[in-house]
């Protein structure tokens, strides 16, 4: 097993410290960063979402994994810098305006992060404004919504309303999510997309940003 994917394999089972010394030690056998980053982080934290995502293993193991993925990230992060890595696009996430319900949204964030996208992280509570603000100002290529209560979606409306009128539907792509939140209801607000679960939002938002 390569050293690469000996940094996969612990990251997979949450071992943040071997993580660490192993994303050390593969940087000073003069691997590249960016070799490290996507042979070894991204690839553990893929089959990690997969694992989730059939439901092979719970939401503990991924905040392990995702805590491991930190550590080798706290590494990389000064190298990665200098060798100005291109990121796989940014994204604008919270939980919409009187919900204050986030663990869903922080472990699409994390899932996000771990495909290799830059993740703003709002928040719970956020106002639409918020919302198209902060995609305009770091120029994301998406907005992801979350809520967990009915009274709270019309929110997500208000914000694919604001891209629209603000003539940025051209360049911010808007997806939704949330336990009430269903593909025929993004359809309805004229939301880019719908994800049913962490994993297959880092899925949508790819097609977003590819297409």
């Amino acid at each position: 097993m390569s050293i690469l994917e000996t940094i996969a394999s612990h990251l997979e089972r949450g071992e943040h410290d071997e993580v660490r010394a192993l994303t050390e030690t593969a940087l000073a056998e003069s691997i590249d960063a960016a070799t490290v980053l996507d042979e070894g982080l991204i690839a553990g934290m893929q089959v990690v979402g997969e694992q989730f995502r059939k439901h092979e293993i719970f939401l503990p193991d991924v905040l392990m994994a995702a805590k491991a993925m930190n550590a080798g990230l706290e590494i990389l992060e000064p190298h990665l810098s200098a060798a100005d890595i291109k990121s796989q696009g940014k994204i604008v996430i919270g939980t919409v305006k009187g919900d204050l319900h986030d663990i869903g949204k922080n472990l699409v964030g994390i899932m996000l992060a771990g495909a290799g996208f830059d993740v703003i992280d709002l928040g719970k509570d956020v106002p639409p404004e918020r919302f198209v603000d902060a995609a305009a100002e770091s120029d994301a290529n998406v907005i992801g919504m979350s809520a967990l209560l009915t009274t709270t979606m019309p929110s997500m409306k208000t914000v694919v309303d604001l891209v629209k009128s603000r003539g940025l539907d051209g360049s911010v792509r808007t997806v939704i999510g949330g336990a009430p939140v269903t593909e025929e209801y993004a359809n309805e607000i004229g939301a880019d997309g719908y994800s049913f679960d962490a994993a297959n939002a880092v899925e949508c938002v790819k097609r977003l940003v590819e297409g």
